[in-house]
């Protein structure tokens, strides 16, 4: 029985591991993307190099509990976070009919935006093995670089800690 037991635990640490393989770390250059938005406009990564920082939080599933409040703690919040020159999204691996009916369900004022063929979840290495986005934040600067990877999100205090860290890199006020 131990034996099966430390067998199970060896191949759930190298399945975690092989997801991780290629993650992306601050300082690198954050992969490029072109997802559609829950508001109708399809964004583009590159589009903002050299005119603006992004910030992009991963979440889990539309409808689920966490994830309705850290929604609802952006669009509530949202002006201490565009204080800042940035644009912030929230980002998971559901259809796209799913966030836009979320978006609409918690008030977002800002896209949420959908990589159904988890191909932007792989690259910035948040797509957990059971298929579905870690809830991590993840900061890139006006140049495209990565500056922070927050996996430690707080649904409820989300706008807050985003600004607060937004703040900390020094990323311009508006």
């Amino acid at each position: 029985m131990k034996v099966l037991s430390l067998l199970t635990g060896l191949v759930f640490s190298i399945a975690g591991m092989a997801s991780m393989a290629g993650a992306p770390e601050v300082g690198d250059m954050a992969p490029d993307f072109t997802l559609q938005g829950s508001d109708g406009k399809t964004y583009t990564l590159s589009d903002y190099r050299g005119k603006q920082a992004v910030v992009v939080a991963w979440f889990p599933r539309a409808y689920t509990s966490g994830c309705t409040v850290e929604c609802k703690s952006l669009a509530e919040k949202g002006h201490l976070i565009r204080e800042y020159d940035v644009s912030y999204f929230m980002a998971s691996v559901d259809p796209l009919e799913d966030n836009i009916g979320f978006a609409e369900e918690t008030g977002a004022d800002f896209p949420l935006l959908s990589d159904p063929e988890k191909s932007t979840a792989k690259a910035f290495g948040v797509l957990h093995t059971m298929g579905f986005a870690k809830r991590e934040t993840i900061y890139i600067g006006k140049d495209g670089t990565i500056l922070k990877i927050d996996d430690k999100v707080t649904p409820a205090t989300s706008a807050e800690d985003m600004a607060a860290t937004l703040g900390e890199l020094g990323v311009a006020r508006r």
